[in-house]
């Protein structure tokens, strides 16, 4: 088996490292109080009323991302980015992989602002549903056979996620959905190096402006409405 970071896969190494290094630490740093929502809120997770309140709290639309809550949380999460990011990663290319991850992400912690205000929420899985939705939406439009079966696979994959979180009350479902729709428009916006005709270039500006006004449309109504 590969070595876990894998100079070939540079940004999925770098997530996987990143978000290792802030699970560990907040263990330490928190040890015996780690999944308290006010150590998650503390290391840097989402707590849409309280943007609301301090909107140069807006960094938490990232912050989120790297964040666990519990062990059971932070191994799923890594051990999906970790066989699914490389592949990605291939796809798009790691600067384009990295725009998807972190875009994602911030699409869902924008939904969970908007959507569930008063709930601590964090994880990688509002970036990691960006990427399925990223993949199956590709392999609807491409023509490429390899990205029609990829594509078919992950989009089994998003509905049986989905219905999970809807029974499990620890599961975003906020932050699932705002991270699928992030990753579908950025499917569009970016290009990939399997198939970066996939869609056209008005498809690409259509996409790029849904997806910015969609954002800051949401942050203006949760900000100010």
């Amino acid at each position: 088996m590969k070595q876990i970071f894998d100079r070939n896969y540079p940004v999925t190494s770098l997530l996987l490292g990143l978000t290792t290094v802030v699970f560990l630490l907040t263990q330490l740093v928190y040890f015996g109080q780690a999944t308290s929502a006010q150590t998650i809120f503390n290391v840097g997770g989402m707590l849409g009323a309280y943007v609301k309140y301090d909107p140069t709290q807006l960094w938490r639309l990232v912050s989120p991302i790297f964040v666990h809550i519990g062990w059971q949380h932070f191994l799923l999460n890594m051990l999906s980015l970790y066989f699914m990011g490389r592949m990605v990663e291939d796809i798009f290319g790691s600067k384009n992989y990295l725009l998807l991850y972190v875009l994602s992400g911030v699409m869902g912690n924008v939904f969970t602002l908007f959507l569930t205000p008063n709930v601590v929420a964090a994880g990688a899985s509002t970036s990691l549903f960006g990427l399925f939705a990223a993949v199956a939406f590709l392999g609807y439009q491409s023509k490429n056979h390899y990205l029609n079966q990829i594509g078919r696979s992950y989009f089994t994959l998003i509905v049986i996620n989905m219905v999970f979180s809807l029974f499990s009350p620890d599961t975003s479902l906020a932050g699932h959905l705002g991270g699928a729709v992030g990753g579908l428009l950025l499917s569009v916006m970016l290009k990939t190096q399997v198939d970066p005709f996939a869609f056209k270039k008005e498809q690409r500006v259509t996409a790029s402006l849904v997806f910015i006004g969609l954002s800051l449309g949401m942050i203006g109504l949760s900000l100010w409405g």
